[in-house]
């Protein structure tokens, strides 16, 4: 129900930002350019450069304060006033990110990482946890028999330091991943050889220049292909 009614406010939003759209000018995406300030629920907010406002959002925080968004995210539910007035709740993981000093943030793993590099094909590093599977131990000693997880096998006449039980465990660790975001869509992308020559076919003649590249090439210029693309295909956002 809960999750029924955060929607509905979704789609509310999203008709009212659309009627503002109409009446907006668009303009070309440029080093200067400036996101309104304020939290991005949907990426369809992003395009439409209409975040809810920090004056909008109920919170103990001042307004002012440079680890603003940092307080606000500190609570699981965020509270804010919607175009009618009507005070709303918003899961802080149902949020894609928002805007400071007119820099965008998106959530990923419920961190918020910088966008460094914004146009048709947005890139940014985030950090994130990733998660192994091993296994530890002798498979050849898994089942034996006089094994028990529960019992001091180092006391045990049939157990060796040099066969350890045959088990599995998980092993996390916090590495760098770039992505890619189309803002067509609003596509989260792994930052790769394959995905950037997938986006770049949305314009055969770079497309055709990159595929002639050899796997090293390609790996070296993938940024700078990047580029030509926006460049060639630059963004326009509301002001």
């Amino acid at each position: 129900m809960r999750r029924g009614i955060f929607i509905l406010v979704i789609a509310f939003l999203s008709l009212n930002l659309a009627g503002q759209n109409t009446e907006r000018k668009m303009i070309e995406f440029s080093p200067d350019f400036r996101f309104n300030d304020g939290i991005f629920l949907t990426f369809e907010q992003v395009k439409e450069n209409n975040p809810i406002s920090k004056a909008k959002i109920l919170t103990s925080a001042e307004y002012n304060a440079r680890d603003f968004f940092k307080q606000v995210f500190e609570n699981d539910e965020i509270y804010f006033y919607d175009a009618m007035g009507i005070r709303q709740a918003v899961t802080k993981e149902d949020i894609w990110g928002y805007s400071r000093n007119g820099i965008l943030y998106v959530q990923i793993q419920g961190g918020f990482n910088r966008i460094t590099y914004v146009g048709n094909i947005c890139h940014f590093v985030a950090d994130i946890t990733t998660y192994d599977r091993r296994y530890y131990g002798s498979p050849y000693n898994y089942y034996d028999p006089y094994y028990s997880p529960y019992s001091y096998n180092y006391y045990s006449p049939y157990y060796s330091p040099y066969y350890m039980p045959y088990r599995p465990t998980t092993v996390s660790r916090n590495e760098l991943v770039q992505y890619m975001i189309e803002f067509e869509t609003g596509k989260l992308i792994e930052y790769d050889i394959k995905n950037v020559g997938l986006l770049l076919m949305k314009d055969p003649e770079l497309y055709d220049e990159f595929m002639q590249l050899s796997r090293r090439k390609k790996k070296q210029m993938m940024f700078l292909y990047l580029r030509k693309y926006n460049e060639k295909h630059p963004l326009y956002l509301p002001e």
